[in-house]
């Protein structure tokens, strides 16, 4: 499973811009709508487009291996 770390870069960015970012922000940023946003960054197993990621990863000033990371569906199921 791909799982998307962008609760993590949010607070990455929080930090190092040292005020708070919302979904909102960066949604009218990106272009990405919020509902999207708050799925992929809370709902397991959420499927986006690669366009998404490409918007997110402009924001962020990131790569895909920092937004995103490949899970074992082994290592999902031994945590449950």
């Amino acid at each position: 499973m791909i799982r998307f770390r962008l609760r993590e870069m949010i607070i990455n960015k929080e930090f190092k811009d040292g005020r708070r970012i919302s979904l909102d922000e960066i949604g009218k940023a990106t272009g990405v709508h919020r509902t999207t946003l708050s799925r992929i960054a809370g709902q397991r197993g959420y499927n986006t487009t690669t366009d998404n990621i490409d918007k997110l990863c402009r924001y962020f000033g990131c790569g895909v291996g920092e937004l995103m990371e490949y899970v074992p569906d082994e290592e999902i199921l031994e945590k449950e």
